[in-house]
C-alpha cells in the first residue's frame, strides 16, 4: 500500500451493502481520501435510493446513481447476442457483460470529478477483479486502481463485522431471511454461488430460484411470442414496437413465467479455478433460440458457419474481460456486418421451460422453396448434378482405401 498519500479522491464503485460500505471507510482511513460513490441500475430489481441514503449517512458529498439500462442492453447485450455468444456451451454472459459498462462509468466519472483512482469490491478470486480492471485500463491506461480485497487483512466475514462495529457502519442482520448464495443481478440475469453450491452434487434449492417459475408449475397452454428483427435485434414483440430494455425486460417475465432460463454449470474461471454457479436467464435463452431462427434463414452458408466457428473465442474474450480489447472489436465489425440482412420475424412457443421455433419468415430469406421442394422443382435444380459433385468430393476419401486395402 504505497503512495497513499498522492490519492485525494476515489471513485468507488457502491452496491449500498456491508462490503463496500466498508470499503468505503477503508479508503477514507487508509488513504486519507475524499470518495464519490458510483451505483448503476443495471435491471438489478432492487432500489437504489436506499444506496444514496447510505452514502450521505456516511459523509459522501457527491453520489452518482445512473439508470443505465438501456445503454446496457443496447450497446452490450444485443451486440453480444448478434453473435450468439455462449462460454463453454452453456453460459450465457450474463455477469461478465455488465462489468464493461461499469468500467467505463468508474473511469469517466472519475475524469469528471479529478479523481485519482477508483476502486472495487471485487475479490482477488473471482472473475469481476480481472473484468473491471481490463476494461479501466483499455479506457485510462494511466488510471490507477485499488482494490481492497487484495490489500487489506480482513480476510473472514467476522473481522468485516468487527470493522462495521468499530467504524459505527450500520449491519442489517436479517435472521432466518438472508440467502446462503451470492448473488449478481442485471436485466441478463440473476447469479447464484457459494453456500450450499459450492457442493457439486448438491441440486440447487427450489426456493433458491428468484425469477423463474419450475417447469412443474409452469402454466399448462403454450404461450405463442412473436418477435420482428432488424439487422439482428429485437425491434417488436407482437407487433409492438420496443426500446431494446424494454425487449430484454418483457422476455425475461414472459420466460420466468414458463420456467425457462435455468441452468447449473460447473465453469472454468479466467483465474484458474473451476466454480459451481446457477443462473436464470429467461430473457436470453429466448433471444439466442430466436436469432439462430431468424439467421438461419437470411444467413449465408459460409457466413453462418464462420460465425459459428468465431463465436467461442468471442464469448471466452467477454468472459475473460476484453470488451474493450482490439480483437473484441474487430470480431464485432465482422459479426456485425454479417446481420445487415437478418431482418424479419420468428414465432415461438414457450412451455414447461422450453422454448420452440415454430415460425420464421423474411423478405431477406435466402430460403427458396422452388429450390428445395420435394415436388417438381421446375428445373432450378438438376438432380444428375449431383452425381458429380459426389465423385469428386469421394476421390480422396477413395484414394485412402486403396491405399488401406494395400497395407
Amino acid at each position: 500500500m504505497s503512495n497513499q498519500h498522492d490519492v485525494d479522491k476515489v471513485v468507488l464503485a457502491y452496491s449500498g451493502g456491508l462490503d463496500t460500505s466498508i470499503i468505503l471507510r477503508w479508503l477514507e482511513e487508509t488513504y486519507g481520501c475524499e470518495v464519490v460513490t458510483f451505483t448503476a441500475n443495471l435491471g438489478q430489481g432492487e432500489e437504489l435510493e436506499p444506496a444514496r441514503a447510505k452514502a450521505m449517512a456516511m459523509g459522501v458529498s457527491e453520489i452518482y446513481i445512473e439508470d443505465l439500462r438501456e445503454e446496457f442492453v443496447r450497446d452490450y447485450v444485443f451486440p453480444m447476442f448478434r453473435a450468439n455468444a455462449v462460454y463453454e456451451g452453456e453460459y450465457l454472459l450474463g455477469t461478465s457483460i455488465a462489468r464493461p459498462l461499469i468500467a467505463k462509468r468508474l473511469v469517466e466519472i472519475a475524469a469528471e470529478t479529478g479523481a485519482d483512482a477508483i476502486s472495487h469490491g471485487a475479490t482477488g478470486k473471482g472473475n469481476d477483479q480481472v473484468r473491471f480492471e481490463l476494461g479501466a485500463y483499455a479506457l485510462n491506461p494511466d488510471i490507477r486502481i485499488i482494490a481492497p480485497w487484495r490489500e487489506w487483512d480482513l480476510g473472514s466475514r467476522q473481522s468485516l463485522l468487527d470493522y462495521a462495529e468499530k467504524h459505527g457502519i450500520p449491519v442489517e442482520m436479517k435472521r432466518g431471511t438472508k440467502s446462503p448464495y451470492s448473488m449478481d443481478a442485471n436485466l441478463l440475469h440473476i447469479s447464484y454461488e457459494g453456500g450450499p453450491l459450492e457442493d457439486p452434487w448438491n441440486e440447487p434449492a427450489s426456493e433458491m430460484w428468484r425469477w423463474t417459475a419450475s417447469p412443474e408449475s409452469a402454466p399448462n397452454e403454450a404461450t405463442y411470442l412473436d418477435l420482428a428483427y432488424e439487422r439482428g435485434d429485437i425491434v417488436a414483440i407482437d407487433g409492438t414496437s420496443m426500446s431494446p430494455a424494454r425487449v430484454l425486460a418483457h422476455l425475461n417475465e414472459v420466460g420466468g413465467a414458463n420456467g425457462v432460463g435455468r441452468i447449473d454449470i460447473v465453469e472454468n474461471r479466467y483465474v484458474g479455478m473451476k466454480s459451481r454457479g446457477a443462473y436464470e436467464t429467461p430473457g436470453g435463452t429466448i433471444m439466442l433460440k430466436a436469432h439462430r431462427a431468424i439467421e438461419s434463414l437470411t444467413l449465408d452458408r459460409g457466413v453462418a458457419h464462420l460465425k459459428d466457428e468465431l463465436m467461442p473465442r468471442y464469448a471466452e474474450v467477454i468472459y475473460n474481460g476484453y470488451w474493450f480489447s482490439p480483437e473484441r472489436q474487430m470480431l464485432q465489425v465482422a459479426i456485425d456486418h454479417s446481420q445487415a440482412f437478418v431482418n424479419g420475424r420468428v414465432r415461438l412457443r414457450l412451455y414447461k421451460g422450453n422454448v420452440e421455433v415454430v415460425g420464421r419468415q423474411s423478405d431477406d430469406t435466402l430460403f427458396d422453396e422452388a429450390i428445395a421442394t420435394f415436388e417438381e422443382d421446375g428445373g432450378a435444380y438438376d438432380q444428375a448434378d449431383a452425381e458429380g459433385f459426389i465423385r469428386l468430393n469421394a476421390l480422396r476419401l477413395r484414394t485412402a482405401a486403396r491405399r488401406a486395402a494395400r497395407g
